[in-house]
């Protein structure tokens, strides 16, 4: 921080100004910025042993023999596993979930009897190097009888198993009187949309290291993220140890979005590696594996259908898709297609829904959340939708959509449905306020008029916008520690994970302004399981919104304990007394006796003779519970250029408007903003993970997978409101991790309809260069 910021901090603290609400710099960069941060990739320990995995290059089929000897005759190759060796270990479990019957679709950590998916594990490779390791990987020979694959979830379901179809599960959610409400409508709009299959592509690969002490009989794992006390306590139970002998250790982790941070087969085996063989051992994959191997997401068809009156209002929606989950259900079983299910309505009015998602396994990597899963999908088919409706009735796309809004003085405004295990109950929003909002900024007629210029001078420009609502603040419970040291250091403790989102500066923003302290003072550990016994990780957009009560109910705590006993110090009453800059004074500055935290905590010390019977130390524990799910929402716009000759589309401005009930920090929320955005970009224009007939992943690089990089990035403007406070927890929070993905594909579709003069021509995201080339050459036939 810069001298003249620093001193406006110290002032603004002086003068009772909240640090809550104010963009102060982060507390992790300085060893990220320094080159002193420590990912999985650098933890290495003596005596360790590589491991590199085998893996199936058929996407179906039944394993006949898998021959290791000649990988196990190199010098210095330790120990090689295939499917047998690992048997006894169960099958990878997945979190709690009421969609029922997914059991045995679990994913084993070494293929059994057969592999479903090109990059499944098929054998491991335990080596004194990696280089080594990887040589003998090559030498380890799969014999495989090839199957036919299932490469589209809306083709027939095929077999699993015997008995088993590639249908687990239909999920099926609905209310009031679909079929009246079709029946009675003056006009039907109906849609065949889709999403590619992508993901989040981090920086950093996944890696895992684990370390055996046997003399004290504990099991290390690092490179852990995200749910971190969940997979502990599930491949405890899975290596049939206790929780209580398996510590985690979440290191910097380079890019999570949902896909890191989940227990994979390589984190059991590297486990259950240093349990067998008494060495630590090492993993860490290659992009190529990367590609193939961690989770991918989104890819979904939807058949969707909207029955509306003359006036383009909504009587009732259906829908049926198809969510291709991959080759298993890996750890969030139904997740993603039960979100896709009960979150679809978005900010509208819908009187009747029935939809019908089917759950379909297919031979291809996997499937699990990536930033906004379900909601980047379904956002995509909504908003759509509502661009269809508005032209059918003839209305503008931004008068459809105020026609449907949910009110603010609707709030709380119950649906009768479901998603991820709780109702659905919108807490609080302003949905056409933040439209109003939208436009203004945009400054919405001057900009179409401008457009409408540049298109009569003969180019193809268009502006579009998506409304979404966002959900955050998963519950049910999570907690803090706190303790004030005898120097008025403050340590926090926590169980939510850090995936580079800003989460320790958060923390320590809300602590400080609690207990009035300098936020700088406040370290934040988090990420390892033997400093704290429960915690809920990072996912869901919950650690601002958990976490951060739960900090603010333990810093209140301390608080009143701090002020109790400086009471008793000064022979004064807790009332005079308050809290700045970790200095306990009269209140409001008055002259008098004064003390520090620092001096609380020494009194406190069990050491201590003047504690006064006080329960020993400056500490507390906060519990914060919530039943219900917050929801955050906003307004994408993206003004776009199709370069006629090519067909690529460049999207030119972006705005994202978002209410997150309040801000700790908006820079932080900016940055997310901003991130987010990049890979909803990704998905709507460039990234797509395709197949072969085969089941042959075609995009095993950056050469075919294309990414986003910063010359594709628009011009962004983020306008943060906090006009929907959440009445869910004490500081009104909200989620704002997801919100920069939400709403992307939709907004960009809607801009390239119009840039083209084409209403309704993007049905599927990426939108494709050669699609519209082909478009703009049937025109000039």
């Amino acid at each position: 921080m810069s001298a003249h910021a620093e001193s406006e901090v110290r002032q603004q603290r002086a003068e009772g100004v909240q640090v809550v609400g104010q963009s102060v710099t982060r507390l992790e960069d300085p060893p990220l910025v320094r080159g002193e941060a420590c990912f999985a990739g650098d933890v290495n320990f003596p005596r360790q042993l590589h491991m590199r995995v085998v893996r199936s290059q058929v996407a179906h089929g039944r394993i006949l023999s898998i021959d290791t000897a000649e990988a196990l005759a190199l010098k210095g190759v330790t120990s090689v596993w295939t499917g047998a060796d690992v048997a006894s270990i169960p099958p990878i479990p997945f979190r709690a979930t009421k969609v029922t019957g997914l059991e045995p679709y679990c994913q084993p950590i070494l293929a059994q009897e057969r592999v479903r998916y090109v990059g499944e594990p098929v054998a491991v490779v335990f080596a004194e190097d990696a280089y080594l390791a990887e040589d003998a990987a090559e030498l380890v020979l799969a014999d495989i009888e090839v199957l036919p694959p299932v490469m589209f979830a809306d083709a027939e379901p095929g077999e699993f198993l015997p008995g088993l179809s590639t249908e687990p599960t239909v999920i099926r959610k609905g209310y009031g009187d679909v079929a009246a409400a079709f029946a009675a409508a003056h006009d039907v709009v109906a849609l065949d949309l889709s999403v590619g299959r992508h993901s989040g592509v981090p920086l950093e690969c996944r890696g895992a290291v684990a370390r055996y002490d046997a003399a004290r009989d504990v099991l290390e794992m690092y490179g852990a993220a995200k749910k971190s006390h969940w997979n502990r306590d599930e491949m405890a139970k899975m290596l049939g140890r206790s929780p209580s002998s398996f510590h985690l250790y979440e290191g910097h982790v380079g890019g999570g979005f949902g896909v890191r941070g989940e227990i994979y087969p390589e984190d059991v085996l590297v486990c259950l590696g240093a349990l067998r063989l008494r060495r630590p051992v090492k993993w860490q994959e290659d992009r190529r594996e990367n590609l193939m191997a961690t989770n991918h997401s989104r890819e979904q068809r939807h058949l969707v259908e909207a029955a509306i009156d003359a006036d383009g209002r909504i009587l009732g929606i259906r829908n049926k898709f198809f969510h291709a989950q991959g080759a298993y259900s890996r750890t969030h079983g139904a997740r993603v297609a039960d979100m896709s299910a009960g979150l679809l309505l978005g900010p509208y009015r819908v009187p009747a829904y029935e939809v019908a998602g089917h759950f379909r396994l297919v031979n291809k990597t996997p499937a699990a959340t990536y930033r906004s899963p379900g909601r980047y999908e379904t956002t995509f088919v909504r908003e759509r939708l509502m661009d269809a409706i508005a032209r059918r009735v003839g209305i503008d796309p931004v008068q459809a959509r105020r026609r449907n809004l949910i009110r603010a003085d609707e709030m709380p405004y119950a649906r009768p449905l479901d998603a991820l295990g709780t109702d659905v109950v919108l807490d609080s929003g302003d949905y056409d306020g933040l439209m109003d909002k939208t436009l203004a900024r945009l400054d919405w007629d001057r900009l179409q008029a401008e457009l409408a210029r540049r298109r009569a001078a003969g180019e193809y420009v268009g502006l579009g916008l998506a409304m979404f609502v966002e959900k955050s603040g998963l519950g049910p419970s999570d907690m803090v520690r706190l303790t004030v040291d005898v120097t008025g250091a403050v340590e926090l403790v926590t169980g939510a994970g850090s995936v580079g989102q800003g989460m320790e500066t958060v923390l320590a923003q809300i602590c400080a302004q609690e207990l009035g302290v300098d936020y700088r003072r406040v370290r934040v550990h988090h990420g390892r399981t033997d400093l704290i016994e429960f915690g809920n990780g990072a996912h869901a957009s919950r650690v601002t919104v958990m976490s951060g009560s739960a900090t603010q109910i333990a810093a209140r705590k301390v608080r009143a304990k701090a002020l109790g006993v400086a009471a008793r110090m000064l022979d004064t009453t807790p009332d005079e007394l308050e809290i700045v800059d970790g200095q306990v004074r009269p209140r409001g500055g008055a002259g008098g006796p004064a003390t520090t935290l620092a001096d609380v905590a020494r009194y406190l010390h069990p050491s201590s003779r003047t504690s006064d019977g006080h329960e020993p130390g400056l500490s507390a524990e906060g519990w914060f519970y919530s039943d219900h799910m917050n929801y955050p929402y906003g307004v994408h716009a993206a003004q776009v250029r199709v370069d006629g000759a090519t067909g690529q589309v460049v999207v030119e401005k972006y705005l994202v408007a978002y209410d997150v009930g309040r801000a700790v920090n908006p820079m932080l929320i900016d940055g997310q903003i901003v991130g987010g955005l990049a890979q909803g970009l990704g998905g709507a224009l460039f990234e797509e993970f395709t197949y072969d007939e085969a089941g042959q992943p075609l995009s095993t690089t950056f050469a075919d997978y294309v990414m986003v990089s910063a010359h594709e990035m628009p011009d962004v403007d983020v306008l943060i409101t906090e006009d929907a406070p959440s009445p869910l927890n004490p500081m009104g929070l909200k989620g704002a991790g997801e919100g920069g993905t939400n709403g992307v594909g939709a907004a960009v579709a809607a801009a390239v309809d119009d840039a083209l003069q084409a209403p309704g021509f993007v049905t599927r995201l990426p939108i494709k260069a050669m699609r519209v080339r082909q478009l703009l050459a049937s025109r000039a036939l």
